[in-house]
Order: C-alpha cells, then structure tokens, then sequence
C-alpha cells in the first residue's frame, strides 16, 4: 500500500531504566527526526505486553518501570506535543491484529528469526519452555508497526531480522486480501559505532540483564566508576605498549559519543579523536587518559539529561497524564487501520449493509 503519510513507530520494553546503548541505538536519532519536521506522525511506545511474556511472575517489575522508560523519554528530549507517547497494553486493537498476523505465520519461520534465537539463548529458555507470547514476538511488533501504518521504524541493526519478517507479513495480508497494510523502512543509527553498542565488560551487547549498562539516569560519579572499570585492550600492559582498537571498549563509546570538537577543548594534546587513537595503536598513551576524555564526554552528554529528568520527577502525574493521553490518540489511530482490516478480512458483519441485504434476499427465495 502507498503510503499517504511519513510516520515513524519505535519503542522499548519497560523492563529497566534506559542506558546510553539505547540513547546512541535510537533515543538521540528519535529526538532528531521529531525535530526535523520531516515526520507527519511519530509514535513512541512502551511494549509493556511484550515485557510481561518473560517477566509474567514479575509483573510489578514492568509495571515500576513503565514510568521508569517515561522520564528517560522526556529526559531526552521526546516532546508530548510532537511526538505521541504510549503504553503497548493500553491498545487492545495490537492484541486483534496479532491474532490475525498468527495465520500468516508458520513455526519454522519464526525460529528462523535470528533475534528471536538470540534473546531465547539469552533469558535460558530452552526447548518446550519458551513462552508462546515470547516466541511469537516478531508477530506482535509486527501488529506494533503496522497498525499505525508506520513507514518508518529507527532501531539498532539488531532488530533488521524482526523488521524483515513484518515487511513479509504486510506482503502477505496484501497479497491475499488486498492492498491494506504499508510495509515499513528500517532506519539505521548513521554512524557505524552505534549499531550495537557493547558493554562496558566488552561483551557483545550492553543489556540490563547482564549488568554491564550505564543508565542514562546513573549520576555523575556512577557513570565515572563504571568508566573506570571498563573493559579495554587486554595486551596493553605497559603505557608505552603498542594499543589495540578493535574490540576495545572505550574507543567504540569515544567513536558513538565524541566529536572532534570536544577533543580539542578536553585534551591539550590532540586535535581530532584521530590524533589520540593514532598515539594509541603506536604506543606511549595509557588506557587512563583515554578513560579520562570519555569520562568528561559522557559527562557532557548526561547530565543535561539528568537535570531534565530531576525537573519531571517532581511531578509524576503529569508524566501518567502524558501517557494517557498518548494511549487515547494511539489508540484512535490503531482502531482505524482495524477497521480497514476487518473491512478487507471480510469480518465487518455489521457495517456491510450489502451483505446484510444479500443474505436476507438469499433467505427470503427458500420462503
């Protein structure tokens, strides 16, 4: 279907504050696009229903967390007058559409999704212990998308693979009922260092389960600790070792976060964070100093967001208030597109007068 508007759809799970993975991974760019004006519509989530599929014993853990996720989004930047925040659950039309999505949809497609393997692996699961609301999760984000037609969906490269199975959905549904669902983008982060930012232990991924994040609400001297600790080139020794970049954790978040700009005013020894990595890989510049620039950076970076996060706290209700409202107009939109799907499902028996009248006439020659 072409599409009549740009709209952008994205969110995260509620399962946890919000880390700079996330801030480099989508947050910085969603605040971005929003101020471009390039967007007629931008719809921003919590999918607190997918967050219950492996936290079902733990709901208040979710439900703590929702307004958790809120202040990070504000905290950001996301503005409630240009941009619609709400809650997943909040939206029961998502629910209907999935369950419509599920037939269009074999088993052994799903477990050939490689997000879906990965987080399975991740949270233990194994075999016949798979949650069914776990493991269908590519079906409902795909409910998530297309429901409010979005053209547009800015995440990490880590979600490609659940964004390439909605777009085989939509063609599905269209190809058999005809021209409804518009089939959706992906926007990836621009620079190459945000993809899939790693922890601060150098494992693949920064995630809350693993314990290596810096959160986004951390404080100052929170987020200079972990600095401190943070994984870097296991062979440098000795300061006047030769240093490795690659896989080193320190230069993948100088790369995400660090403009050449701060690294003049922040060193008084380089120009550009090329300089500085050069001294590096030759040898004679130690991990501290480097881990001394990145602290001054993120420094740099969260504490406005902090400081907004401080000024929303101070009024929770408003912040409930926000989301509620965000529920009414999202909800608004997705119970539209329903109705253009009922409508091509052929399941809107009430609203079709003309089958209404044929199936009297049909009844009414046996008289």
């Amino acid at each position: 279907m072409e599409p009549k508007e740009k709209i952008i759809l994205t969110g995260d799970r509620p399962t946890g504050r919000l880390h700079i993975g996330h801030y480099v991974g989508s947050l910085r760019r969603r605040v971005e696009l929003q101020n471009s004006g390039e967007y007629d519509k931008i719809f921003i989530f919590e999918a607190d229903a997918q967050a219950l599929t492996d936290n079902i014993e733990n709901p208040e853990k979710v439900r703590q967390n929702v307004i958790e996720v809120a202040l990070d989004y504000l905290a950001c930047g996301l503005d409630p007058a240009k941009s619609t925040l709400f809650i997943q659950s909040q939206i029961p039309e998502l629910t209907e559409l999935s369950f419509y999505y599920m037939d269009l949809v074999t088993v052994s497609r799903l477990q050939r999704n490689p997000t879906v393997k990965t987080e399975i692996q991740m949270r233990g699961f194994g075999g016949e212990s798979i949650p069914v609301g776990f493991f269908t999760y590519p079906i409902s984000q795909a409910a998530d998308i297309t429901a409010f037609k979005a053209t547009t969906v800015p995440v990490g490269e880590d979600q490609e693979p659940m964004l390439e199975q909605c777009r085989e959905i939509v063609r599905r549904f269209n190809y058999i009922y005809g021209d409804t669902l518009v089939e959706p983008n992906i926007l990836l982060p621009e620079n190459a260092a945000c993809l899939r930012l790693p922890g601060t232990d150098g494992k693949a991924k920064m995630s809350k389960s693993l314990g290596n994040c810096i959160y986004l609400s951390d404080s100052a001297d929170e987020v200079a600790k972990k600095v401190k600790t943070m994984y870097t080139d296991p062979t440098h020794l000795q300061v006047s070792d030769p240093g490795h970049l690659e896989g080193n954790t320190v230069f993948i978040y100088l790369d995400a976060f660090c403009t050449d700009e701060q690294v003049a005013r922040l060193t008084t020894d380089y120009q550009t964070l090329q300089e500085m990595k050069d001294h590096y890989t030759r040898g004679g510049l130690g991990d501290v100093k480097c881990k001394k620039l990145l602290t001054a950076v993120l420094q740099e970076t969260l504490e406005p967001i902090r400081q907004r996060r401080a000024e929303f706290e101070k009024d929770i209700p408003a912040v409930y208030e926000i989301l509620r409202k965000g529920c009414e107009v999202a909800r608004q939109q997705a119970a539209e597109t329903m109705e253009e799907v009922r409508r091509a499902m052929k399941i809107n028996y009430f609203e079709d007068a003309s089958l209404i009248a044929e199936q009297a006439q049909r009844f009414a020659g046996k008289a």
